[in-house]
């Protein structure tokens, strides 16, 4: 009890059933019970940039200060990546667009939705030009995330060195440029990676999205694990139509579309088809 006392805002039950409902509502996003402590750490900093004293005057806030709402999702949006995370999936990614350029014959189209700071799309950029040979690969690459500060970051193609600490040295050398001077530690996408991704703000449970397919490949993942299932659900049922048959669903490890077995039928290791509706 004393580190709950000892806090420097007041955070009862009813505020924190309070930033649920209105997260989930705003967003789609469902926290979960075990996640108090985490939104109260987040939420403080807001509380403190608003120069407020409490968590009630801050969702009051909320209600009316539009600006504010981004903020809000921002604070409460987890954005943990890596380059070549979920490695598995890079190798089939990549006999994937090699083998799918050669029956269509156009330029291929990939969708990392959920991108965060871009470490995703930028892999996937890293796994065309190795596939095909060329710094030019036939592939078109669309980066969007809900948070608009880490798609900000993405563009920009800047990371610490630890945040590349697990790319394979050739790789390193190949796509990435060092910072030197007052850059020492950081090291950033060369520009030909960097030329074959769109960055987009995109709220994946909006109205109508400002994108149309058809989709070689989506990478949606760790980002239905915000969701509940019919919210899962829902999204699936607007990835489908976007997905021609031979297309692919990457999604994050702990993730099943075993509920949308309708839709999407499994493939590999997370990895899924659509399902051919008659």
């Amino acid at each position: 009890m004393g580190g709950v006392l000892s806090r420097e805002f007041h955070f009862t039950d009813q505020d924190f059933e309070r930033v649920r409902g209105l997260i989930h509502a705003h967003a789609g996003i469902s926290l979960n019970p075990g996640k108090r402590d985490m939104v109260y750490s987040r939420l403080a900093r807001r509380l403190r940039a608003c120069r407020l004293q409490s968590f009630g005057q801050y969702l009051d806030r909320l209600e009316v200060d539009t600006p504010e709402w981004e903020q809000f999702v921002n604070a409460l949006t987890t954005n943990l990546t890596a380059f070549f995370r979920e490695s598995h999936h890079f190798p089939v990614l990549a006999a994937h667009l090699v083998n799918a350029h050669a029956v269509h014959r156009r330029p291929l189209r990939i969708w990392s939705a959920g991108c965060s700071t871009g470490e995703e799309p930028y892999t996937i950029a890293m796994t065309a030009i190795n596939a095909f040979g060329s710094w030019t690969p036939p592939v078109k690459i669309l980066a969007t995330d809900l948070d608009t500060q880490v798609v900000e970051h993405a563009s920009e193609g800047i990371y610490g060195m630890e945040r590349a600490s697990k790319v394979p040295a050739e790789e390193m050398r190949r796509f990435f440029l060092r910072g030197r001077g007052r850059q020492e530690g950081m090291v950033r996408v060369r520009p030909q990676v960097r030329s074959l991704v769109t960055f987009r703000t995109l709220n994946l449970l909006g109205g109508t999205w400002p994108l149309k397919g058809p989709f070689d490949a989506i990478f949606c993942r760790n980002v239905l694990i915000y969701f509940d299932k019919p919210t899962q659900y829902r999204l699936m049922s607007r990835f489908h139509p976007l997905m021609p048959p031979g297309s692919l669903l990457f999604v994050g490890h702990s993730e099943s579309l075993a509920h949308a077995a309708d839709l999407f039928r499994l493939k590999g290791k997370t990895i899924y088809e659509p399902v051919i509706r008659a």
